[in-house]
């Protein structure tokens, strides 16, 4: 039997670090974990790009402009989206979380590049906080992070 499955290595990977600004609270300590894990993988940084969008929305918009600009010519393997989206007292946070996730994993499908998902949809600030605590294990900026380089390294090894 055959196994597949990708690496922890990043060397030579180009990765855009995507981040919202809205809950930078919550957000910084995302971008700071998945910095960790990148660095921890062997990811130089500078093959990383840290880009700051206004909001959840507008990541799939800025993740679909980079991977058709750089996707195709080696100049980015993949991206890690970041961002904290806490419910209110309206359906807002419904369209915002859902609008989000299928901008990023339609990227994803049609460039072939792996979008690691460290959007935080919490009902309370409280959630937020204990999904971008300092420690890997419980940081989601580290595991899409971890995902995505797990993830390139993977499609290579099918492709190869």
């Amino acid at each position: 039997m055959r196994t597949l499955q990708g690496e922890f290595d990043g060397s030579g990977l180009k990765i855009a670090v995507l981040c919202t600004r809205w809950n930078d609270d919550v957000v910084d300590r995302l971008v700071d974990g998945a910095m960790d894990v990148l660095s921890d993988c062997g990811v130089d940084d500078d093959d990383i790009t840290l880009v700051r969008v206004p909001g959840a929305f507008e990541l799939p918009l800025v993740a679909d402009r980079l991977a058709d600009r750089y996707a195709e010519d080696g100049a980015l393997d993949g991206i890690v989206a970041l961002g904290a989206v806490i419910r209110g007292e309206t359906p807002h946070f419904d369209y915002i979380c859902t609008e989000c996730a299928k901008g990023l994993s339609a990227t994803a499908l049609e460039y072939g590049l792996p979008v690691g998902f460290g959007v935080i949809t919490a009902d309370t600030a409280e959630q937020a906080d204990a999904r971008a605590q300092s420690d890997e294990d419980h940081n989601k900026g580290a595991e899409a992070a971890s995902a995505v380089v797990e993830m390139i390294t993977l499609l290579r090894s099918i492709e190869d």
